[in-house]
């Protein structure tokens, strides 16, 4: 008879397989660049062969897809539900961009998501699919931190949101990703905000 346990062990692995296929892609970009990216290689190093790739992935878009759903992951994690909401909103700036300075490979992917993205619409789609939702998740931080006097209530919640996006994204280029001029970038943002640490 069937366990529920054994029953969830194939679910299991067949996502950490898919995890796997996802890391693996996500390493060759960084590595080699969006161009570099052969499907038949990240096959190989996760020990599959390709039409098992194929299965968790029917197309190189949804590979992609998977990519950029696992970066999101990676920025979802710098948001904390603790603090102030302009400590959450600060908490979110600085984590970022510790992120980015802890993990250079994700901005090295994100970079390169980005710039074949003006090329490429099925990739255009999936990261302005990942920006707005981005962005929503910024404007929310933003609306609260407003409504909660942290902010002033002159400031369009939208717009800004698009501003402290941008800016962050930007972080990720090869001609702003130095350490310095990236932190100057979101130091300016506090003080624009009003959320600075005194």
């Amino acid at each position: 008879m069937s366990t529920p346990q054994a029953a969830r062990r194939p679910a299991k692995a067949k996502d950490d397989r898919r995890q796997a296929l996802v890391q693996a892609a996500f390493n060759e970009i960084a590595e080699r660049g969006f161009e570099g990216l052969r499907t038949r290689e990240v096959a190989a190093e996760v020990g599959v062969n390709i039409a098992t790739l194929h299965y968790y992935f029917p197309t190189k878009e949804a590979l992609i897809r998977g990519v950029v759903e696992l970066a999101m992951l990676k920025f979802r994690s710098t948001l904390s539900p603790h603090g102030s909401s302009a400590e959450q909103l600060r908490n979110h700036l600085h984590a970022v961009r510790q992120l980015i300075r802890d993990e250079p490979q994700l901005g090295a992917v994100m970079a390169e998501l980005a710039l074949r993205s003006a090329r490429d619409p099925g990739l255009a789609r999936v990261m302005e699919e990942t920006n707005d939702a981005w962005h929503r998740m910024v404007r929310g931080l933003l609306r609260r931190a407003a409504r909660d006097g942290h902010l002033r209530p002159e400031l369009d919640t939208d717009d800004v949101a698009s501003v402290v996006v941008a800016t962050l994204a930007s972080t990720t280029l090869p001609a702003i990703s130095g350490a310095a001029r990236a932190d100057q970038a979101v130091r300016q943002l506090e003080r624009w905000l009003g959320i600075a640490d005194s």
